[in-house]
């Protein structure tokens, strides 16, 4: 353990950066509460999209990278804002009239439009705990409304009564000269109708803990901030947060940014000391608009594990997370594939790099070994030529390819070969545009014809020690024969005329999967225009 914290107090993978400085923390003495609390927060307002799993997949790297470098136990709420009153309908739901019916009422008292749930929140908290239980999290998942309710806020909310011109203080300067007239910290839930109101106060007394104000129809009432009576607005309520649960480490998108001074600055009002943050940069849909909850554009989670394994998910996580992302369906091959490469590197590195591999931090340092013999992309390629209806349909190819594979011994790429099968049909299949060759690309096909013929009619690994690099190689030379100055040209020929597609895979390793005999079959009838018809 020392070399490998040695190697962990030094890394420069972004996880281990943050998780020093949440240890910076406590160098002088260990947390009063015994424990550094990480935190995420949700608001389901809308169905969880994948920037909110994001949330917890990057924290929950940051909180194994600090379990390397302290022996500080360590905790992870996930903290959902469902006391939260609903201001708009989402767009991506059903029995919308049912809804808005129920505006501006705490989504944990507003009717769960699946009619599965007791309400729209408790629905939405569901949703997100499945997900989050599906990548195998260690999380306690906390609900504000049984935190209000239950009055665990409450010695806060009666500081921030307390505090409340300090508070409106801060808040006052974020806010235009309109707003600031009707402006209140304090979100009073109506006793009669159960909506929570954003009204004016008329009387905060720290005092006897109340709040004073004038519903929408001018009735004058009086409520104690405790016992669930009360909520505080957003901004607010982060610092408060932060401060009653002694939180030490919370992220969120760039889109909060501005408002971390306000956080923070509430957070020390109410005698809380701020946690360390993580700004992200946010995910953007195929059209490069921030992803919504309330349009549910984007991809789902639910859609990525249909057609990928959790780990290309956590993987696509750990990347860049202060460069914004494009989130579409056209990410997923190129993530499985990515994150298979790091797993078949990471037994040969010596400890340093493993740290800096992100396949660590996807497992927590106990790292499985890859059995993708044939990459995603591949079998992609493999189920367009193929045919094939099931991957099934694919394993009489890759056993040829690997004769030791099976299911049961290569269970990722079965996986993977049900998901290829999958994602081909949805959205290869449909996109696919073939063309005819041109002369000099047709003379050339015809040559790599005649040369493959020209093969023993045997097992590739019994007339090639590696026959991808073989085959390859062959298709190289045929493109350097034909006079193409740019063999990407040749290449990006081949994918076309035969694949329906600008870009494919190494062509020399589709010959060895698909088959030598297989591969002429599907030249020759690109050459005869069968593809294109």
């Amino acid at each position: 353990m020392t070399s490998l914290r040695d190697a962990a107090m030094n890394s420069k993978a972004w996880p281990f950066e943050e998780a020093r400085r949440v240890l910076k923390r406590y160098e002088k003495k260990d947390p009063e509460k015994g424990h550094v609390l990480f935190e995420t927060g949700y608001g389901p307002s809308g169905l969880p999209h994948i920037g909110t799993f994001g949330e917890v997949a990057r924290t929950t790297m940051i909180r194994r990278a600090f379990e390397i470098i302290s022996d500080i136990p360590t905790r992870l709420l996930c903290f959902s804002d469902d006391m939260d009153g609903m201001r708009k309908v989402p767009e991506n739901v059903p029995n919308q009239e049912l809804l808005k019916a129920n505006i501006q009422k705490p989504l944990t008292a507003v009717p769960d439009p699946f009619e599965q749930f007791d309400s729209f929140g408790g629905h939405n908290n569901a949703m997100l705990r499945r997900f989050l239980d599906t990548f195998g999290f260690e999380y306690e998942f906390a609900s504000a409304t049984d935190y209000y309710k239950a009055g665990r806020f409450d010695a806060m909310l009666l500081r921030a009564a307390e505090k409340y011109d300090e508070i409106m203080a801060i808040m006052l300067k974020s806010l235009r000269e309109e707003r600031q007239q009707t402006y209140s910290c304090f979100l009073p839930i109506h006793p009669e109708t159960g909506r929570v109101l954003y009204v004016p106060m008329k009387q905060v007394d720290a005092k006897e803990g109340t709040i004073t104000f004038d519903d929408e129809d001018g009735r004058e009432w009086t409520l104690p901030v405790t016992g669930g009576n009360v909520k505080l607005q957003w901004k607010p309520d982060f610092g408060m947060r932060w401060a009653a649960l002694d939180v030490d480490f919370e992220m969120y998108g760039k889109d909060h940014s501005t408002n971390t001074p306000i956080y923070d600055g509430i957070c020390r009002v109410l005698g809380g000391r701020a946690p360390e943050h993580f700004t992200y940069e946010l995910f953007l849909d195929a059209n490069g608009e921030k992803i919504s909850k309330s349009k549910g554009n984007g991809l789902s989670i639910d859609e990525w594990l249909t057609y990928a394994a959790t780990e290309s998910l956590s993987y696509f996580m750990y990347l860049k997370p202060k460069t914004a992302k494009r989130l579409s369906w056209d990410v997923i091959p190129k993530m499985v594939d990515e994150y298979h490469q790091q797993l078949r590197a990471y037994p040969s590195q010596d400890a340093a790099k493993q740290l800096d591999n992100p396949v660590w931090h996807i497992h927590g340092g106990d790292v499985p070994e890859s059995r993708m013999v044939v990459p995603f992309s591949m079998l992609l390629n493999l189920a367009s030529v193929a045919g094939a209806a099931d991957k099934d349909g694919l394993w009489g190819f890759i056993r040829r390819y690997a004769p030791e594979a099976s299911p049961e011994t290569h269970p990722d790429l079965d996986q993977a070969a049900g998901f290829a099968v999958r994602y081909f049909n949805d959205f290869v299949a449909p996109e696919r545009k073939f063309r005819l060759p041109s002369d000099q690309e047709r003379a050339a096909m015809e040559d790599l014809v005649k040369r493959l013929k020209e093969l023993p009619d045997q097992d590739l690994h019994q007339t090639f020690e590696d026959p991808s690099d073989a085959l390859q190689t062959m298709v190289f030379a045929v493109g350097k024969d034909h006079g193409f100055e740019n063999l990407r040209d040749w290449f990006q020929a081949l994918y076309e005329v035969l694949l329906g597609a600008s870009q494919g895979p190494r062509f020399g390793g589709f010959i060895a999967l698909y088959g030598v005999q297989e591969t002429v079959a599907l030249i020759e009838k690109g050459l005869a225009g069968d593809l294109v018809a």
